[in-house]
């Protein structure tokens, strides 16, 4: 376990301004690490809850696109630490002294509070992405970080080669010493020790801190560059610095540990849906690691008309997860996930889908293989998912036969907006 004074010693900075642009139109009015998960969770819920499990209460927010709704949830759902204690969750959106351009790369963005660096002076800091799915103990990583002497230490999954390359990837000696990185290569090196998988970054980064400034301000001097961690910082420093490779492990000490990079609408859909698993890959119900969020006081989810002797109506609700508010009204679903506030009316049915919060299914609608995003209403009798061909002219749908409905569609007036068909010749 790590000393209480080194993890007091440790600046957290989480970057949280990604765009998302392969989860539109789930990014279109938000920051990836805003996009809800699991029914009840905000995406960089799980990355704070790792931050507060870990014992890390030092804790800046780096914001920079759509960043409205991410900067309200954490306002409203992480302002429990003291901060007359020196303890603080903080959103910082851009701020820029020289130019007004938003960050141009992972290493800019950290440049760019580099006052903040050098004001604190933590002994660490630790810099992680806001849009990753995983529990971890950053304590761990940080008791390797000061046994090894490192100036950086990367957490590092091994990831199944031909997806490697969506990655960083690393070359280590017997020490679990960096001796080669390629940044998303188009080619992957397979481990030595285990043909098909390559050991790929976490985007999870330790280091000193008169390094991390040491090197931010060369990069940002250094005509050419992409400011960019991965792609510059990274390969320099193993060539002078000891850099060093942390192998991931979840808190489960399960064999396969479980860490996703929700990077595409389709990895997006699975993810979810396999939480309604009977032992879903990723469990919520970890008494050991709860994750936290903004706390909602909505009332119980409910079903209605269970007695099939009433209306001949039935609620049926099969391997979901239904959250608080949520009503589900004479109607099936199977293998969802339903949101908070959301109903489902009479007769109406979802099968293996995602409603956000608000959203209503009217009475006979058929909802399949969908993500429907906040406060859309499903027209009584609609029906998606069905006829693919049709979503298509109307809505995002995926490689794999997603059907994605943006925030606030509205059927009717999009249905008056359409073009009257065309009278057939008399």
């Amino acid at each position: 376990m790590p000393h209480t004074q080194d993890l007091n010693n440790t600046l957290t900075l989480i970057l949280a301004g990604g765009q998302g642009e392969r989860l539109m139109p789930l990014t279109q009015d938000r920051a990836k690490p805003a996009v809800p998960f699991g029914g009840s969770y905000r995406i960089i819920d799980f990355t704070l809850t790792n931050c507060i499990h870990s014992g890390l209460r030092s804790i800046y927010v780096l914001t920079q696109y759509q960043a409205r709704s991410l900067e309200e949830h954490i306002r409203f759902g992480w302002n429990f630490l003291p901060r007359r204690l020196g303890q603080f969750i903080s959103v910082r959106p851009p701020h820029h002294l020289q130019s007004g351009k938003w960050y141009q790369g992972t290493a800019d963005a950290i440049y760019h509070n580099i006052d903040t660096l050098e004001k604190e002076r933590p002994e660490h800091v630790l810099i992680l992405s806001g849009d990753h799915i995983y529990k971890m103990d950053y304590g761990r990583m940080l008791v390797e970080h000061k046994a090894k002497g490192a100036s950086l230490t990367i957490g590092a999954i091994p990831v199944r080669t031909p997806e490697a390359s969506r990655f960083g990837v690393f070359e280590v000696d017997d020490d679990r010493k960096v001796v080669g990185f390629q940044e998303k290569p188009d080619d992957p090196r397979s481990m030595p020790n285990r043909p098909g998988w390559s050991l790929a970054s976490m985007g999870i980064y330790l280091f000193e801190t008169e390094k991390l400034i040491e090197v931010l301000k060369e990069d940002a001097a250094r005509e050419g560059s992409s400011h960019d961690f991965g792609k510059d910082i990274i390969p320099r420093m193993i060539q002078d610095s000891p850099v060093y490779a942390h192998d991931y492990v979840d808190v489960s000490n399960s064999a396969e540990p479980y860490w996703r990079d929700i990077g595409t609408l389709d990895s997006y859909y699975e993810a979810n849906i396999d939480l309604c698993r009977v032992e879903p890959k990723f469990n919520l119900y970890d008494s050991n690691w709860p994750i936290y969020t903004l706390i909602r006081y909505e009332p119980p989810a409910k079903t209605v008309f269970g007695d099939p002797a009433g209306k001949g109506l039935r609620a049926e609700v099969l391997d979901s997860l239904l959250c608080s508010g949520a009503i589900i009204s004479g109607a099936k679903v199977k293998r969802s996930i339903i949101s908070s506030q959301v109903r489902v009316e009479e007769r109406a049915t979802v099968d293996s889908s995602i409603l956000f919060n608000g959203v209503r299914v009217g009475k006979g609608a058929r909802i399949r293989r969908a993500i429907i995003d906040k406060w859309v209403k499903i027209p009584d009798g609609a029906e998606i998912g069905y006829d693919l061909e049709l979503d298509a002219k109307r809505f995002k749908v995926t490689p794999s036969g997603v059907v994605v409905i943006p925030h606030g569609y509205d059927f009717d007036r999009n249905a008056a907006q359409a073009p009257a068909p065309e009278k057939a010749p008399t």
